[in-house]
């Protein structure tokens, strides 16, 4: 397998299910992947890939807030 490298990288925050959310995403040769993580403490939430950066992404940010949606606040 001939070496691949990331390209197109792009990291920003958004918002999933009221949680502040790291959303990462680059290509490798034609595929894209993404990666959600909880900002504090940066702990990984979901990873997928995809044909498109928008695919990929939209993926990995249903299953955040999938995932962060079952999350309770309590009150402090």
């Amino acid at each position: 397998m001939a070496d691949r490298k990331a390209e197109e990288y792009r990291e920003r925050r958004v918002e999933a299910a009221g949680w502040p959310v790291n959303l990462t995403s680059y290509r490798l040769g034609s595929e894209w992947h993404a990666k959600a993580d909880n900002v504090s403490p940066g702990a990984a939430l979901a990873r997928s890939t995809g044909a498109t950066r928008e695919e990929a992404e939209d993926r990995v940010l249903r299953r955040a807030e999938e995932l962060l949606g079952r999350t309770r606040r309590q009150p402090v």
